[in-house]
């Protein structure tokens, strides 16, 4: 007696795929090894200001090739903007480095990541502090009306190599400009920091340093105590684990499960 074949209601379902294939809609570069891009935005993909996509790229040999990188963009844009270092050597880095208008970029279907205001406890100065891409997150985030409505201030560092790699140095001043001229919500205090070049009226020594010497503090104008200043962190992991060591001799601490911290790190590295 021959077996009985499964009808098509019991075979197992086909798994939906875990990501989209995007667009590449412009690419520019800041230096030969800093870059933006833009693709384009399924509806359905959804993120808060501060988070990141996972986006991956087609590798000779079949494979794909995925890495995290923060939204630039506002989480009302139709499109999605990255800032992103090419890392020479970096299999990903070159796939990147020759991705043309047109081009498709494959993008997981969630958006990651904890490094959002909703994880910060409520406060008067919001100090976002970012080495290199890691500015990313903190354009989208100051690109969207919730920091300037919750806090007082802003105070935004951004240390680079060199004057260069200040990434939307002019969008950041426009930015704080016209909210000046609304007079309505927080101020933003920009800080950048160069560390390979003396400019004038710009900051050169790296950013623990200048914390726990108070350089920045007095920069701003403006205290950073657990009382009333919160504080976020994107950059590189040495920068994260001085940040966190100097912030906690402080008395800031970070989100736990039913209460909300001072505090707040990116840890996709």
């Amino acid at each position: 007696m021959n077996a009985r074949l499964p009808t098509e209601a019991v075979l197992p379902p086909i798994a939906a795929p875990k990501w989209r294939e995007e667009r590449v809609i412009r690419y520019w570069q800041w230096t030969p090894q800093l870059v933006s891009f833009r693709t384009t935005r399924h509806p359905e993909f959804r993120f808060v200001p501060g988070r990141y996509a996972r986006l991956g790229l087609a590798v000779p040999d079949g494979e794909i090739v995925w890495r995290p990188f923060s939204m630039v963009s506002a989480a009302a844009d139709d499109f999605l903007e990255f800032l992103v270092v090419l890392i020479d050597g970096g299999e990903f880095s070159r796939r990147l480095a020759d991705l043309r208008i047109g081009d498709p970029v494959l993008m997981e279907k969630p958006s990651f990541g904890f490094l959002t205001l909703d994880q910060l406890a409520p406060g008067e100065t919001l100090w976002m502090f970012a080495s290199g891409s890691g500015l990313g997150p903190f354009m989208s985030i100051l690109h969207d009306q919730a920091p300037w409505r919750s806090y007082k201030h802003l105070v935004l560092v951004h240390s680079v190599r060199h004057a260069t790699d200040l990434a939307y140095r002019d969008d950041i001043e426009a930015i704080r400009d016209a909210h000046a001229a609304m007079g309505l919500g927080a101020d933003l205090r920009y800080l950048p920091v160069v560390t390979r070049e003396q400019l004038p009226g710009v900051l050169s020594a790296r950013i623990p340093q200048m914390l726990d010497a108070g350089v920045l503090e007095a920069a701003a104008g403006i205290p950073l105590e657990v009382g009333n200043s919160r504080a976020m962190v994107c950059g590189n992991p040495d920068l994260a684990k001085e940040m966190r060591s100097l912030l906690k001799v402080r008395g800031f601490a970070t989100s736990r499960r039913g209460a909300s911290g001072q505090m707040a790190f990116e840890k996709y590295w």
